[in-house]
């Protein structure tokens, strides 16, 4: 009798954890809440003003509620992407894909930005270009995330390896944020960033760009440094908010294009945010410069970068020539929104 109790319990109990679950709808049927997740980096400029503008809030109607949470690093929201944590991230392909390959659970539905990575390289480190890092110690802001990927390519190409013994380059993890500090105490000689961080530290005093956004691999720049992902569940069930979604981000490009000089103010009122603090309207225009916002998504060159990701064992399990990420990257939603389907 006392099993078949405790047995009546655990039902009851996984009943109401099933319950709290359930998602919470509006009247039109429309999730009550949608979870957006982006980055504090003027890469992220398009969702910015997507958000400043009330683009989201357009497309999804005033009865949804939008929360948004930044992040420092890819790594993290692409967990957060995995476990459910959130809905709609703007975040590099590296981590991504990693994560995707372990939970399989979300899809790339847009890009936002190709580009806006440089190497930075610290006054008095010795450093005029790629060949220079030899005995370096090179700051990237996570481990596997884009930039690292970026800058394993760029070393290879010059047949630099990474390690800790002479004669390699030293990697090395830091904020964009602590690499300022660490330039100042001569901690690390270079840092392979996006922007602002590149811009901020010239303007600093402390460093010089060595390797611009258009030379970063791979494809010289013109590689996916922000894009869209969304969650299986919202895409399965609404595919609606995900097109509103990509719609935004859409907008959001075309305001900045057509009318940067009122993109610089609201970029910065979402940097204060979500960063705690703003940044001069000059730093904000140089990083962007080095953008090349677009919805494209070149799937094949976010392949190269992933089989990277292999050879550093990031990815396990995976043989590079046995990579297909064909199902990773659903473009089928933003084909409808610009037939204007």
């Amino acid at each position: 009798m006392r099993k078949k109790a405790w047995m009546l319990l655990l039902l009851l109990l996984v009943i109401t954890m099933l319950s709290a679950c359930e998602e919470k709808l509006t009247a039109s049927g429309k999730p009550q809440v949608v979870r957006v997740g982006v980055f504090k980096n003027v890469t992220h400029a398009a969702a910015y003003i997507a958000l400043e503008k009330g683009y989201f809030a357009r497309e999804w109607g005033d009865d949804v509620k939008i929360e948004v949470t930044a992040f420092d690093n890819g790594s993290d929201l692409s967990i957060a992407m995995a476990t459910g944590d959130i809905d709609i991230g703007f975040v590099g392909p590296g981590p991504a894909t990693t994560f995707f390959l372990k939970s399989g659970n979300y899809r790339v539905v847009s890009g936002s930005n190709n580009g806006g990575a440089v190497l930075v390289a610290r006054n008095g480190a010795g450093i005029n270009g790629v060949k220079d890092l030899v005995d370096k110690t090179i700051a990237i802001p996570s481990k596997g995330n884009t930039n690292e990927i970026s800058l394993r390519m760029l070393l290879q190409q010059e047949g630099i390896s990474l390690g800790r013994d002479t004669g390699s380059a030293h990697l090395i993890v830091r904020s964009p944020s602590d690499a300022l500090i660490s330039f100042r105490q001569k901690e690390i000689d270079a840092t392979l960033v996006p922007e602002p961080w590149g811009t901020q530290i010239e303007k600093a005093g402390l460093g010089k760009v060595v390797v611009d956004w258009q030379a970063i691999p791979p494809n010289n720049g013109d590689y996916p440094t922000v894009i869209m992902v969304a969650s299986d569940p919202m895409i399965q069930r609404h595919r609606d908010i995900v097109k509103g979604a990509i719609k935004a981000n859409m907008d959001g490009i075309a305001f900045i294009q057509n009318s940067p000089e009122q993109a610089y103010e609201l970029i910065n009122n979402q940097l204060k945010q979500y960063s705690g603090k703003g940044m001069d309207k000059g730093l904000i225009q140089s990083s962007l410069s080095r953008l090349k916002l677009t919805t494209d998504v070149d799937v094949k060159v976010m392949e190269e970068m992933a089989r990277v990701s292999i050879a550093a064992r990031y990815i396990k399990g995976i043989k590079e020539n046995e990579l297909d990420l064909s199902k990773f990257v659903d473009l089928s939603m933003l084909e409808e929104v610009k037939s204007g389907k």
